[in-house]
């Protein structure tokens, strides 16, 4: 076991604990204050708004487990990243959002998980990256308090906690995959053109998103734009996916990711055949996993079977000219 800690402040740290607490992976825990300016603040002199402490969870993790950057991830969707000095109905700077870390080797992590959030809302964050100056517990009846007192108040959702595991079993899930799946889905890269199993691949089935498993495109709907990439008109339902601006380049480009894990996929382009809908859906093979038509029953797919049967067949890449 390599056990890890970092500090976490998102609003009230009743719920923040509650939420974390919940995480396989998380060893142990204490509520507190930090990253103000007196020392030893009691919860009557944070709440005077003269301290500038912020209510923090000291997180103690099992890195061997689960890595700080998902752990980040799996925080960042519990609060809201734009609120300044809220979450919630609580107001106010003790209730401002942070990552504080004590360990140096942590500030990477965190400066990229933060760049990466403001990448994908679009907008600044509200969430303070900083080293931790001074975490003093808060007094006992603060600790664990929702786990004495479950009917207590918590600005997170009980939804959100109950749905949790489904979020570790995706962390579980990211630990599997290659360092080119990860960093296309996680990070946003590309990977090569024309070096990739699925841009001329055209059998029968369905491509999943290879971190949740979600259905998101079928082989009908694929066809070759010689970009060096796959190439889809369509997926198989347009809420699946998500619609980014992106200005990485001296173009402005649309990026798409999916709406249930926020995978990176790639980009849409208007630039499709007009008579498959005239938009093309540029997506890495790396975020793709390819099931098959023999094996889509077995896999859990075979609702998607007819609606496959029933398509065009896939678009072949063009022959060679002689």
């Amino acid at each position: 076991m390599r056990e890890r800690t970092i500090h976490l402040a998102g609003g009230c740290f009743w719920g923040v604990e509650h939420y974390l607490r919940h995480l396989p992976g998380v060893i142990d825990s204490r509520v507190g204050y930090a990253n103000g300016r007196t020392a030893a603040p009691t919860y009557e002199t944070v709440c005077s708004q003269t301290t500038d402490h912020v209510e923090t969870v000291e997180v103690v993790y099992d890195g061997d487990r689960l890595e700080l950057g998902d752990l980040l991830w799996l925080f960042f969707e519990a609060i809201d990243p734009t609120a300044v000095d809220r979450q919630g109905p609580d107001r106010g700077r003790q209730y401002r959002s942070g990552v504080y870390w004590s360990d140096p080797d942590d500030r990477a992590t965190v400066e990229a998980a933060l760049v990466e959030l403001s990448r994908r809302i679009g907008r600044p964050t509200a969430v303070e990256g900083r080293e931790l100056v001074g975490f003093w517990p808060a007094e006992d009846y603060h600790q664990r308090y929702l786990e004495h007192h479950p009917d207590g108040y918590c600005h997170i959702p009980k939804a959100a906690v109950t749905a949790l595991s489904d979020r570790a079993a995706r962390v579980r899930q990211l630990r599997r995959l290659t360092p080119e799946q990860y960093a296309v889905t996680q990070h946003g890269a590309t990977e090569p053109a024309f070096a990739n199993p699925y841009h001329d691949f055209f059998q029968p089935g369905v491509y999943v998103d290879v971190v949740s498993g979600q259905p998101l495109f079928l082989s009908t709907d694929k066809f070759d734009s010689g970009c060096g990439w796959p190439a889809f008109a369509r997926p198989l339902d347009e809420a699946l996916v998500d619609e980014l601006p992106d200005h990485q380049l001296a173009r402005s480009r649309t990026e798409i990711r999916t709406r249930a894990s926020g995978s990176h996929l790639g980009h849409v382009f208007a630039d499709g055949p007009a008579g498959l809908g005239g938009r093309r859906y540029c997506v890495n093979s790396a975020a793709l996993r390819f099931v098959p038509l023999a094996e889509m029953a077995v896999a859990g797919y075979a609702d998607l079977i007819p609606r496959l049967e029933a398509g065009a067949p896939a678009a072949p890449p063009p022959a060679a000219d002689d």
